[in-house]
């Protein structure tokens, strides 16, 4: 993550698995979607570009003679079901008509999609778009759903626990979206592994023995939890035990190496 290579764990391996499923599904009515879940900078954007970058669109330049098996989208910043519509027109360079209706776009969106092949939709942020009214969230799950089944697709949302709750508003919805949770890490094996994943990774000419007592736990209580606060501390770390000639990670160079955790870095801008 960050500029790191991609690192193997457990759960990140588990749910591209379930996505490899959803891809490989003959189509058909009511297809089964995905909704992961975690804290922000947990590996959810990630999981999905690895999952994305195994199934590149083909002459993607060409719509009318390209395939996009799988699109990967940003939802808007705000609850808007027309620049939705745009955007996932422009993620597969089709022709965008901004003065078009919102059911002309819908039209125009399953036509392409059917025209392109697509097999999966991932959204991240989608707690983006389920923002607002009780109203406007009703709309645009009813915009999923019916993309959804008219398209014959697997839908993967990718969202913070607030995209969870609002899901489980519609039962129908909440059946249809497998929830895939990826936790804060804590000190147990499974974050041991990580580590022990992470250190080849680091290019040191000492060994840092990140999975000690005494580092594996600063730089759990530094990163705060979240996979890519890890990968970025530990990146920033090893870039300072380079440049000071340390060539590993120690206590000393992990307060040293001008880290500040999430928590400090959201006080200042408050402040």
């Amino acid at each position: 993550m960050n500029g790191l290579a991609w690192v193997r764990y457990p759960r990140a391996e588990a749910i591209l698995a379930k996505l490899e499923d959803l891809y490989a599904l003959p189509r058909y009515h009511r297809m089964p979607h995905m909704l992961i879940v975690g804290d922000t900078n947990n590996g959810k954007t990630m999981i999905a570009e690895r999952f994305f970058a195994n199934h590149l669109p083909c002459n993607e330049l060409n719509v009318h003679d390209s395939q996009h098996h799988v699109i990967k989208i940003q939802a808007p910043p705000t609850p808007d079901e027309g620049r939705f519509y745009n955007i996932i027109l422009e993620s597969i360079y089709a022709p965008v008509r901004m003065s078009a209706r919102n059911d002309q776009r819908q039209l125009q969106v399953q036509r392409f999609l059917d025209i392109v092949g697509t097999k999966v939709l991932i959204i991240d942020e989608i707690q983006h778009l389920l923002a607002g009214s009780v109203i406007k969230q009703r709309q645009l799950l009813n915009v999923l759903k019916y993309l959804g089944n008219e398209l014959r697709m697997s839908i993967v949302a990718l969202g913070t626990r607030d995209a969870f709750n609002v899901l489980q508003t519609d039962p129908q919805i909440a059946n249809r979206f497998e929830p895939a949770v990826l936790p804060r890490w804590q000190l147990d094996t499974e974050y041991l592994r990580l580590l022990a994943a992470i250190e080849p990774l680091l290019l040191l000419r000492k060994p840092s023995n990140l999975t000690s007592a005494a580092i594996a736990t600063k730089l759990l209580a530094l990163s705060e939890g979240t996979i890519g606060e890890i990968c970025r501390l530990t990146e920033k770390a090893s870039i300072y035990a380079i440049e000071s000639g340390a060539e590993e990670i120690t206590e000393a160079v992990l307060e040293s190496c001008g880290y500040s955790p999430p928590s400090s870095r959201r006080n200042q801008r408050e402040g």
